[in-house]
């Protein structure tokens, strides 16, 4: 299900995807979500808006001239080739425990990502 051009949140189907996805991702790299947990929902709210728009969950964080085109070459589809290679997240989605704005969390909820979302609406 795609979303109606101009809706600013993601469905539900794809938030939980991207909410669940984000959680395993951050546990198997031994990542951490950033210590305000705005950031991440914004981040996962982007993916999941992402992924109902272009069927791919394009970095959010970034500018494209051409986001279908971006989402189809998928370098920067989420996790990018940074992060895959080097553990380097743009978005501060995933950090090292090493970064000073690393928080201890990973895990995030769907409400938690939903109040903060609908707050910036």
């Amino acid at each position: 299900m795609t979303t109606p051009p101009g809706t600013t949140q993601a469905t539900d189907k794809s938030l939980e995807a991207m909410r669940k996805f984000a959680e395993t991702y951050a546990q198997r790299t031994g990542t951490y979500f950033c210590t305000d947990l705005g950031v991440t929902a914004v981040v996962v709210e982007g993916l999941a808006k992402h992924k109902d728009d272009l069927g791919a969950p394009l970095c959010p964080c970034r500018h494209y001239e051409d986001k279908e085109a971006e989402a189809a070459a998928a370098f920067w589809n989420c996790p990018c080739v940074p992060m895959r290679e080097r553990k380097e997240c743009h978005c501060m989605l995933f950090l090292t425990p090493d970064n000073d704005f690393a928080g201890s969390e990973q895990t995030i909820t769907t409400e938690q990502i939903r109040s903060t979302t609908n707050a910036h609406q």
